[in-house]
């Protein structure tokens, strides 16, 4: 560790001169303090309560790297843009930046002239990268939305699992791990993952007084009048509505709208180009209410938010803290309002149950990795669509398998590269001896040229020249890091070894795995009805939120059943729906047309309750009119139902 010496730095002295404030937040002097004495620290603030100064500001003393690891790239924009206007040498790398861009990025950084460098986690899989980074000093590493890394918390990416290891094999000086939602079991998860001191964990309390929680208990068929009522009703102010379905943010962004409310709908299955146009407008004020799922806002800072409405219920009230908490960061009051109905659970429970994959599915991919031999590589990819399950599903399958020892990463390559000379081939040719010459010509004429662009099958440009693969891999991408060529990898592989020593029986690890995915389909079911239970509570709302969190019990004095406009009880809800007459001739008429997505049960329960898969995307099932035909019954009879038929 390299600490700093305080008589010379003064971190007030800092924050004046290049953040412009005069004091600083809750909890960041300390934080900050012990990232300057040179320890690694642990940071839970809620939402808005100035997380990234914590990293910035030492970045800012530091010798060397400070890399910012987020999965939000809309939050790493924001966050340059904001840092480079300040004149603080930050930098972002992620896919949307031109080749031109990245290169520049990765020269400042050989010349060491960058102070902040954000990435996404998946780029630290990039063996490109990681080969700059180990000629970098990285002073800090800071891990936003650190919750991520724990198997315990509500959003769990397998990614994040590998940095505390990758941590130590870039000799990373101390560690900032950040976030706003971690209960005491995540956090504790986290300080053990990064070797942080109990001590060194700081956390500022949750409770914002600006914000005002209440729960507004809704039959489902009245939600779109009573949500324009109560916006009508209320001063004019920037509004998120967040709801489950793309569908759903359509459906009530139009009853808005015909409501005479300046509402717009935003999801994923719009253009990226109309949600970046809407986003900006919604951040220059320009449209006032956005009814949303649960992607929009995040990494967004818009200060200004009076009112954050749950038109749904949220999936775990570690996402409703992050969502409402998106209200109200300047300070001022604003709203955070559960339009609360126990019609809601169905589509969210269906949700969980259909993530998990099937028995048969998981026990496939088991004998695909087992039957490959002690070395051998897989696309993540191709895994997915053969074997229908969702890659993020694959990605955590491999982690746990590398967690038990059964496989043992040797990192990512490409198996394709399209390539385009920058400099003319003659003169890159030029500066090498004639025996590399010939192997570049080689590789050159092995591969196959269109207009502009070459594509390289690195497999099969090695077997045509009688060259290793890795050797003709690493000419390519010596030839792009010297400038004279540009390139474009495909087909991303990830390299494994079979532990010989490890129990590869099939059952065996099929076992394991299903007990795992078993266990995380209970602990996000657990998590709904603990929303559940929020919203039928007698007690204080604040309160309730600050104990799952392990914080001090609180009377807010303000909520919803402080103010007695709603003291609890049950919610209202209507019996789920059951499969009609009518329902069933469509599903066995599906059944006869014997889609190879659709032949087994689980894939086809998903399928009728609106779930898509890589299959029916690929097959573009999820465009039929079928498609979440049973939508609105439980997942669990739909697929009790559909095993009787098959």
């Amino acid at each position: 560790m390299y600490p700093i010496e305080f008589a010379v730095l003064d971190p007030a002295a800092l924050l004046k001169k290049h953040f412009g404030h005069d004091q600083f937040r809750p909890g960041q002097q300390q934080v900050i303090e012990t990232l300057l004495e040179g320890r690694s620290a642990l940071a839970i603030f809620p939402t808005g309560g100035g997380k990234s100064l914590c990293y910035q500001l030492p970045a800012l003393a530091l010798d060397g790297i400070t890399l910012v690891v987020s999965p939000l790239i809309a939050l790493m924009k924001d966050q340059v843009e904001t840092l480079q206007s300040l004149d603080i040498a930050a930098v972002r790398l992620d896919s949307t930046l031109e080749y031109s861009e990245v290169k520049e990025i990765y020269s400042q950084m050989e010349q060491g002239t960058l102070k902040l460098v954000y990435v996404a986690p998946e780029r630290l899989g990039n063996e490109g990268f990681l080969r700059r980074l180990r000629r970098c000093r990285i002073s800090m590493l800071a891990v936003d939305e650190a919750h991520c890394i724990s198997e315990w918390g509500h959003n769990f990416r397998p990614d994040y699992l590998k940095l505390a290891e990758l941590a130590e094999e870039l000799q990373v000086e101390r560690v900032l791990a950040l976030t706003a939602t971690a209960t005491p079991a995540v956090a504790e998860n986290i300080r053990d993952r990064f070797q942080i001191d109990p001590s060194d964990h700081v956390q500022t309390p949750f409770h914002r007084s600006n914000l005002t929680f209440s729960v507004v208990p809704c039959e489902a068929e009245v939600k779109k009048d009573k949500l324009a009522e109560q916006i009508q009703n209320l001063p004019p102010g920037a509004t998120v509505v967040y709801v489950t379905l793309q569908r759903t943010a359509e459906e009530v962004a139009g009853h808005l709208k015909r409501c005479g409310l300046d509402a717009r709908a935003y999801h994923a299955g719009m253009r990226d180009d109309h949600r970046s146009e809407l986003q900006d407008e919604f951040m220059a004020g320009q449209v006032q209410i956005v009814v949303a799922t649960i992607a929009f806002g995040m990494g967004i800072d818009k200060s200004d938010i009076r009112y954050v409405y749950h038109y749904n219920l949220p999936k775990s009230l570690e996402n409703y803290v992050q969502e409402s908490g998106r209200a109200g960061r300047d300070g001022e009051p604003a709203a955070c309002q559960i339009l609360a109905s126990r019609s809601d659970l169905v589509v969210l429970e269906n949700f969980v149950y259909g993530d998990t994959p099937s028995r048969s599915a998981i026990k496939s991919l088991v004998e695909h990795l087992v039957m490959q031999g002690e070395h051998f590589s897989i696309s993540k990819y191709d895994l997915s669509y053969s074997k229908d399950i969702r890659p993020l599903v694959v990605s955590t399958a491999l982690t746990y398998l590398e967690i038990d020892g059964v496989i043992i990463p040797e990192g990512p390559f490409y198996a394709g590269y399209k390539y385009q000379f920058i400099e003319p081939m003659d003169r890159v040719l030029a500066g090498h001896t004639p025996e590399r010459q010939e192997f570049l010509k080689r590789i050159f004429a092995a591969s196959k040229k269109a207009r502009v662009w070459y594509t390289a099958d690195i497999g099969e440009v090695a077997a045509q020249i009688g060259e290793p693969e890795d050797r003709v891999r690493k000419a390519l991408d010596y030839l792009s890091e010297m400038g004279d060529i540009k390139t474009q990898p495909s087909g991303l592989r990830h390299r494994y070894r079979l532990d010989p020593d490890a129990d590869t029986r099939v059952s065996f690890l099929t076992d394991g795995l299903m007990q795992r995915f078993e266990t995380r389909e209970q602990g996000e079911i657990e998590r709904i009805r603990t929303v559940v239970e929020h919203c039928e509570s007698s007690e204080c709302l604040a309160s309730r939120i600050l104990q799952y969190f392990g914080d001090a019990a609180i009377e807010c004095g303000e909520c919803s059943v402080c103010t007695g406009a709603n003291v609890g009880g049950a919610l209202p809800s209507v019996p789920p729906s059951d499969i009609s007459q009518e329902d069933a001739d469509v599903v066995r008429a599906l059944r006869a047309e014997d889609h190879q997505a659709l032949r087994q049960p689980r894939q086809l329960a998903r399928y009728l309750c609106g779930i898509s898969s890589p299959a029916t995307t690929r097959a573009r099932l999820h465009r039929k009119d079928h498609f979440g035909l049973l939508e609105e019954v439980p997942f669990r009879e739909v697929l009790s139902y559909v095993e009787s038929l098959i």
